[in-house]
């Protein structure tokens, strides 16, 4: 169990959450592990073999608690509320900073947190690598992406933004070969390709991508806001854009992380995928090892920049979620975007 921003997440697998008076309780394996005061809690957010108890549901839909329920993997389930919650005026801010100086602005935050995160896993690839010319161009390409960044405070439309974060994504992949340091034969990288992927390390790119994706829309459904209607990326039908939006902040400290440590390790060869005239695709064995090194990572605990608590990296697109609503609600005077340290 973990308490933060007034919501307690629920993430071990077979606990029972009832009501004892005006507290919450939580058991696990019959064992009373937590007792939360009520009126300590806005939400909660049940992940995986969760059950509530009848009377804790009408407990919480008279108390104004939402109950949101996922997946062990963090599939969004479902939400239960009471008769009054506030979603509606939730989706409504949202709808209308959308035509607001404010989408600009969280825009422009989407892109310069890319940005520095971006520049961090490339200082860091070039501080492990020993080849000191290789270092020295994952640091020119770091401190080019950065220079960028400057542009982005003088932006007056969604369409510069866009332009700046399209050739910041340009140069940042011109250097990803780079960061691979084995088998590059089987797994060397010249551009990004996304649908289909042509190449080993955009298979494991997109993929890891798709599962980044799915996380962050759950996070948005869970706290009420609207996946599709986003600040950055353009609204089109079936697009979560405010999913790709929040999920810029996480690509490439934990999916590029991801896909390099795979193949720096050997953790995926070049036989671990099938190779067809028109695309490239990972084997059913091989998905099932990306999937537990994305699990094995969203278990390791980090120390959140804004609240400066230790939480695990699988709760960073909720906690994300939660300040964007909190922000759109004017609960916070700005959104804090997550800066990997």
């Amino acid at each position: 169990m973990k308490r933060l921003l007034n919501t307690l997440y629920v993430l071990t697998e077979n606990s029972y959450l009832s009501k004892q008076g005006e507290t919450i309780c939580v058991h696990v394996g019959g064992v009373e592990k937590v007792r939360v005061p009520v009126h300590t809690l806005e939400s909660i957010l049940c992940f995986g073999n969760t059950t509530v108890s009848t009377p804790l549901i009408s407990f919480c839909g008279e108390k104004g608690i939402g109950l949101a329920f996922y997946s062990d993997q963090g599939r969004f389930y479902g939400r239960i509320e009471g008769p009054v919650r506030g979603n509606v005026l939730l989706r409504t801010k949202q709808y209308s900073a959308n035509h607001t100086e404010q989408a600009l602005l969280l825009a422009k935050n989407f892109v310069a947190t890319k940005i520095a995160n971006g520049k961090n896993v490339l200082l860091r690839s070039a501080r492990d690598s020993n080849d000191h010319e290789i270092g020295n161009k994952l640091r020119k390409a770091a401190q080019e992406i950065t220079y960028l960044s400057s542009h982005l405070t003088t932006s007056e439309t969604h369409d510069q933004v866009r332009g700046i974060e399209g050739i910041v994504a340009n140069r940042y992949f011109s250097v990803f070969d780079h960061m691979v340091k084995v088998n590059k034969e089987d797994f060397t990288f010249k551009k990004r390709s996304r649908r289909p992927p042509m190449d080993r390390v955009n298979a494991l790119l997109s993929f890891l991508y798709m599962l980044l994706t799915n996380d962050v829309r759950s996070a948005l459904e869970g706290v009420g806001l609207d996946p599709a209607v986003g600040f950055l990326h353009a609204m089109r039908p079936g697009r979560p854009s405010l999913a790709l939006d929040l999920m810029e902040e996480l690509r490439a400290p934990l999916c590029d992380r991801i896909v390099i440590s795979l193949i720096n390790l050997k953790q995926v060869q070049g036989d671990d995928f099938e190779i067809t005239p028109t695309h490239v695709r990972m084997t059913e064995d091989t998905r099932k090892t990306v999937i537990a090194a994305w699990q094995k990572r969203k278990r390791e605990e980090i120390t959140h920049p804004f609240l400066e608590e230790k939480m695990p990296i699988g709760l960073i697109p909720y906690i994300q979620a939660q300040l964007l609503a909190r922000y759109l609600r004017g609960d916070l005077d700005f959104y804090p975007p997550f800066h990997w340290k």
